[in-house]
């Protein structure tokens, strides 16, 4: 089916503000629910009606993503929908045009030009996400076992990534290098000392353990995986399904799954579920047959750790809509967590 056209990004095209106040409103929807409930993130606004999630991209710029043109945030809903339907591939219902009719009237489809895109998602039960679990106390070790074995699955049927053990050593440490430089920015005014410190011990462990990265390159474990492996991105249905994975650059994406799934035991541990996290790394393990080395997965959690630092200090950015302390606050919660992989790594 051929899309509408697109509207160049032009003063004249509604902005925002106004597609997120019509997107806010219940008549905007074909489904007619009874309320909409809208939820912001960094780069998107998310509205919730009563069965379904309808995901629009905010026209920002950032060094490593580009959604300024109604153009490129099409292809960018479209890659959303087919990455995330690798791993929930009954939720990720397709992307939908935000149109503006001749009369100056926006629809969610219909007749006219396309302004904008929309995600359209099957909304998830929120009871049965896996931070609501952890923080209920709810979540059973059969469920994160189906989570590990279909993960395991997922990681097997991907290609290994063509990637020379020196590049996939040079890219740990290009991003290791980038998080020490926003966290020691001026900008945010934080003790250098800890990050410095966490790269210091980081990109020393890459040059002395060169066998423990170059031994996953060469036995294929490095693949195109989910990108941003998150307890509130999993969903624990008898058949678990894992969303919003990252789609914007597949570089971020390019990863071993040792990476990844201790990434999603860092977050657990965060939530003061460590247990969770062990269940899933035993579980791993049995159905895919890796046995990550122990120093190796805990210098994956510090880098994770330092990287989640860095994403919470950047909330700092976002014109105030966010108090500042929460965000210093999670910054050192995370700086906490690597100093404790890191030690963790060296012992």
């Amino acid at each position: 089916m051929p899309h509408p056209p697109s509207r160049p990004e032009q003063t004249s095209s509604p902005t925002l503000e106004a597609k997120v106040a019509f997107l806010g409103r219940p008549g905007a929807y074909p489904e007619a629910p009874a309320r909409v409930e809208a939820v912001e993130t960094h780069m998107s606004w998310v509205f919730l009606t009563d069965t379904h999630a309808y995901k629009l991209k905010k026209p920002v710029r950032y060094d490593y993503l580009d959604f300024s043109t109604v153009e490129a945030r099409r292809l960018d809903c479209e890659q959303e929908v087919r990455l995330n339907r690798r791993l929930a591939a009954d939720v990720y219902l397709g992307v939908i045009p935000l149109v503006l009719d001749a009369g100056g009237c926006l629809s969610v489809g219909g007749p006219g030009e396309a302004v904008d895109w929309l995600v359209q998602m099957r909304r998830l039960p929120a009871q049965r996400m896996l931070d609501h679990l952890i923080r209920n106390g709810t979540v059973k070790p059969a469920e994160i076992s189906l989570l590990a074995r279909r993960l395991a699955r997922f990681y097997a049927a991907a290609a290994a990534d063509a990637i020379t053990p020196e590049a996939y050593r040079q890219h740990l440490a290009k991003r290791i290098k980038a998080n020490l430089r926003e966290l020691t920015s001026a900008e945010f005014g934080l003790d250098k000392d800890v990050p410095e410190r966490l790269a210091r011990f980081q990109l020393g462990f890459l040059e002395t353990h060169t066998g423990l990265f170059d031994s996953r390159v060469r036995q294929g474990r490095i693949v195109e995986g989910h990108g941003d492996l998150r307890p509130e991105h999993v969903c624990l249905l008898p058949e678990p399904v894992v969303i919003d994975c990252l789609e914007f650059n597949r570089e971020y994406r390019i990863l071993d799954p040792a990476d990844e799934l201790g990434y999603l035991a860092l977050e657990c541990e965060r939530l003061h579920a460590p247990e969770v996290g062990r269940w899933l790394l035993e579980s791993y393990t049995e159905a895919s047959g890796d046995v990550p080395p122990a120093a190796l997965l805990h210098f994956y959690q510090s880098w994770r750790a330092v990287l989640r630092a860095t994403l919470a200090i950047w909330h700092l950015r976002d014109d105030g809509r966010h108090p500042h302390k929460k965000w210093v606050e999670t910054t050192m919660e995370y700086l906490e967590l690597a100093q404790r992989h890191a030690a963790a790594a060296a012992s």
